[in-house]
């Protein structure tokens, strides 16, 4: 009698905790049904973005090369030129000079009428100061107006500020959709069966979660690195970042020592519009530039940025290629002296690796291999998605049929208590997934209760 009673509590507390099963599997199908659509949009709209850089090469080919020949004249003449070309409307912010034989410098100009982190740019001929080009530029990497128009597609799908909790709630709950899924791969019944022998339903499920636990690390680099340009959620990982010193250093352009961030440009380009009141000294572009290269700028990929009135000239290079280059340094305009430097051979160890995560992310890390391998990530994720919704449209009386908060409620109270402990840190960290979780709650409790009313 006594060993009857004590293997029956043993037996039923086993059954209780593998009660989180059920739980996870409600919750996976939440986050299939409900945020699936908008990752499905973010995996499509970033392979069309990492895919494109050689296509806008190819369409405005006409303003990024030229085929004159003989030396380039000097930046001045090629900034007054672009000046002259608009009547002196705009104020020049910033020049790229050109990086090679064949190619244009870029005359940038803050323009009030343009979204932040744009600027309308002149693209000059460095030898005849022909204007080969006017277009709109936009951030660091700039991109032009196709791979712009792409960019907000991917970013906010052109909804502005507020379109940008679309991409924030499909990086929040990307990784715990990916990690869940392993998770349940991992934990449930082997399937020895081949694949062809298979009936059509498990070979589904079968490619779902192959492809899935198969991507699944580079898929959560994937959300993490997006969550890094998100709002809420960035702003959490950006506090975070301060308190362990993981800041990204950035230099002073104050002539009296005291730091102060570059504004905008960064990274997708989010940041301040440039600031129009500019110093007048386009006299200065060649002996910066040389100052420049003295000091440590050695990429041809650089841009030099012109002063606001009682600050320093700001020359930074944008080669975010591998190997990275993307030293900056500041230069007092008198006498062309460095006051302040940010050189990425000295940058800790995070802030490299989020600088790699990111440009990685884009798809401009490795260039072409980079870009087929973001894209190929991109295509198995759609897949995936599509396999996803096909298996609930199969078996959709059935699927999840048991509540999530009737799982939880299922399981022992320690796991109750992880559960709650780790949605509410995550829901802090990550306030549009811990909203969105709420609302899944809300859902399957009116679903619940529905079900009930119903029987």
């Amino acid at each position: 009698m006594s060993q009857i009673d004590t293997a029956a509590p043993a037996r039923s507390s086993a059954r209780t905790d593998a009660n989180w099963r059920p739980f996870l599997i409600r919750l996976h199908f939440y986050i299939g049904l409900f945020i699936g659509p908008f990752i499905f949009i973010a995996a499509l709209t970033g392979l069309l973005y990492v895919l494109t850089p050689q296509i806008e090469n190819r369409l405005y080919a006409d303003a990024l090369f030229t085929d004159s020949t003989g030396p380039s004249q000097n930046l001045t003449a090629q900034a007054e030129a672009a000046r002259t070309y608009l009547d002196d409307s705009l104020d020049v912010s910033a020049i790229r000079p050109a990086t090679g034989p064949g190619t244009t410098t870029r005359i940038l100009f803050s323009d009030a009428s343009l979204a932040a982190s744009e600027n309308r740019t002149l693209f000059v001929d460095p030898a005849t100061l022909e204007i080969k080009g006017d277009l709109t530029t936009y951030g660091t990497s700039g991109i032009l107006p196709f791979r712009i128009a792409l960019d907000y597609l991917h970013r906010n799908l052109m909804l502005g500020e507020f379109g940008r909790y679309y991409s924030e709630l499909a990086a929040s709950w990307l990784w715990v959709a990916v990690l869940g899924g392993v998770i349940l791969w991992a934990t449930g019944p082997s399937r020895r069966r081949p694949v062809a022998q298979m009936p059509p339903p498990q070979r589904r499920r079968w490619l779902h979660a192959t492809i899935g636990v198969s991507l699944s690390v580079i898929l959560i680099f994937i959300s993490f690195t997006g969550l890094t340009w998100s709002q809420q959620g960035g702003a959490r990982i950006d506090a975070l970042r301060g308190v362990l010193g993981w800041t990204t250093p950035s230099v002073s352009t104050t002539l009296d020592g005291v730091a102060q961030p570059e504004a905008g440009h960064h990274d997708h380009g989010h940041g301040d519009h440039p600031i129009d009141m500019r110093e007048d000294r386009l006299d200065q572009l060649d002996a910066v530039a040389q100052a420049a290269q003295a000091a440590g700028i050695d990429s041809p990929m650089f841009e030099i940025r012109l002063p606001k009135p009682e600050q320093a000239w700001l020359v930074r290079e944008y080669d975010r290629s591998w190997p990275t280059q993307v030293d900056t340094v500041a230069l007092h305009p008198d006498t062309m002296e460095v006051t302040s430097r940010a050189d990425f051979a000295s940058f800790t160890l995070i802030p490299k690796l989020i600088r790699w995560g990111i440009d990685a992310h884009m798809g401009i890390l490795f260039g072409v291999a980079n870009q087929i391998v973001m894209a190929l990530v991109a295509l198995g994720l759609i897949v995936v998605i599509a396999y996803g919704y096909r298996m609930w449209w199969a078996r959709r009386p059935v699927v999840g049929s048991r509540p999530l908060i009737e799982s939880w409620r299922g399981m022992s109270v320690p796991h109750r208590l992880l559960w709650l402990v780790l949605a509410a840190g995550f829901g802090w960290a990550l306030p549009v997934l811990g909203v969105s979780l709420l609302a899944f709650l809300a859902i399957d409790i009116a679903r619940s209760a529905l079900t009930r009313r119903a029987a």
